[in-house]
């Protein structure tokens, strides 16, 4: 009923966008050309025809706002090209008036956008206040079953309300055909019969099956008593010992395949990020350019020897680029292979250098390595290669800070982790805190990071 409606509101739009845009343009009473309605209808058709094979109609529940406007945007643009074509195909496009067809376009458009947020919106609100909420059984173990309902109790919009828990931990109770001990103020249930007595006789909407990918024959267990019954069973697989990073379910050839380890964002979704890190770069480096002249002539002053530092880093998916640093210390040489990080009254580090460096400003021309493309403003901050290469079987995950591009400033700078890490729990710290940021990552988040970073993060206590 609903998906009928929506289709029908739809088609609607498309015909008050076309006869408003004839308004606006002509500014006379409705009286559409042959060829106006002729787009008009071809439109309506077009939108009950494509808009389902986008998805547009699939229940929103519990999905993201921007990923779903996106898909209705796309699906209004295929429409609005194919009437292109058409209009192309028929010769008539000079009989079209491109200012109408622009109006129409984008009222239409903005019209569907507009009322599909609006529902949206509508339906987390009503949603937060218990109500349109669908049922939904647990199969798991304690640990994971904590972790999805603490999701869902920080996702009431979302429109899951819980109503039990079957507990796969201890096998040796299962015959008790009891309910266990009460877990989240919900019921926990140990035989499978019972369960799903609990089930059917609740009309509960969902099953979801969080188990570990080596329970195969539970899961074949639970599809088998509910293969009569219309319940949705979801498998959410428990992949938590396998990898900290990144656990999306995407289509390869065809195929349903979970990753374990792999790029967690899509290229559309990092447009927004790559747009700011260039307009921030270059903005940057113009609103810079006296404070490198002056550091640059300070530099060369305190010690002979190059302004710049340049040292070889990993970028993302590990790809060695060379980091920018204004040169702090004076001119030494290693051992190869061999790096001695910066310590407290450090004799190698200028007055000048200790000065930017508690400071971070000899971090500015990595604003360079961003207009590049080499880094990002925000991201993980990349380390030394030798200390990559100390650390990475030393901290679980090391290496997946290294799946986007490093940053000058990240979460856990503005967290107070920044300068030496002598220690190896102080990396771990550090690596918690850039997976947490890999993993939540949203453009807003960046913004927050680059707000505490100017209001707090340039100077800090760790850095010499």
């Amino acid at each position: 009923m609903f998906r009928n409606t929506a289709r029908c509101l739809d088609a609607l739009f498309v015909i008050a966008g076309g006869l408003l845009a004839h308004w606006m343009r002509f500014s006379t009473p409705i009286a559409l050309p042959d060829i106006e309605r002729l787009l008009i209808a071809f439109n309506c058709v077009l939108v009950l025809l494509l808009f389902p094979g986008f998805g547009v109609y699939e229940p929103w529940r519990g999905k993201a706002l921007p990923a779903m406007l996106l898909r209705v945007a796309a699906a209004w643009l295929v429409v609005v090209a194919t009437s292109l074509l058409l209009a192309f195909t028929l010769h008539r496009m000079d009989a079209v008036s491109r200012l109408w067809f622009g109006y129409a376009t984008l009222i239409s458009g903005a019209l569907i956008v507009f009322t599909k947020c609006l529902v949206h919106v509508a339906l987390r609100s009503v949603r937060r206040r218990g109500m349109n909420v669908r049922t939904v059984a647990i199969v798991g173990a304690p640990g994971f079953s904590r972790t999805l309902l603490a999701h869902l109790d920080h996702a009431p919009q979302a429109g899951f309300k819980p109503v039990c828990v079957f507990d796969t931990s201890d096998a040796s109770i299962e015959a008790a055909g009891m309910y266990g001990a009460r877990f989240h103020r919900l019921p926990v249930l140990t035989d499978p019969n019972a369960f799903a007595a609990k089930v059917r006789e609740e009309h509960v909407n969902e099953v979801w099956l969080a188990l570990p990918l080596s329970e195969e024959h539970t899961i074949y267990r639970f599809t088998r008593i509910f293969r009569h019954d219309f319940v949705n069973l979801r498998f959410i697989p428990d992949v938590r010992s396998l990898s900290l990073f990144n656990h999306a379910l995407v289509d390869v050839v065809g195929l349903p395949t979970l990753n374990l380890s792999a790029t967690p964002v899509s290229s559309p979704q990092m447009w927004p990020k790559l747009i700011f890190d260039r307009l921030f770069a270059t903005a940057a480096l113009f609103a810079l350019a006296p404070v490198f002249l002056v550091l640059a002539i300070g530099i060369k002053l305190s010690s002979p020897g190059p302004v710049f530092f340049r040292q070889t880093r990993k970028g993302v998916d590990g790809q060695p680029f060379a980091i920018y640093k204004f040169r702090s210390m004076s001119v030494h040489h290693e051992a190869y292979g061999q790096l001695t990080q910066a310590a407290r009254n450090d004799t190698r580090v200028t007055k000048l250098g200790a000065f930017m460096r508690r400071t971070s400003l000899d971090e500015l021309p990595q604003f360079l390595n961003v207009l590049l493309g080499q880094m990002s403003v925000v991201g993980p901050r990349p380390h030394a290669v030798e200390h990559d290469d100390l650390y990475k079987d030393q901290v679980y995950g090391y290496m997946n800070r290294y799946r986007i591009k490093p940053g000058i400033t990240g979460w856990a700078q503005v967290n107070g982790y920044r300068g030496a890490t002598t220690k190896v729990e102080k990396m771990e710290a550090r690596v918690k805190f850039d997976l947490f940021y890999i993993h939540n990552w949203s453009f807003w988040f960046d913004m927050k990071i680059v707000f505490i970073t100017i209001f707090k993060g340039f100077v800090g206590r760790n850095a010499f």
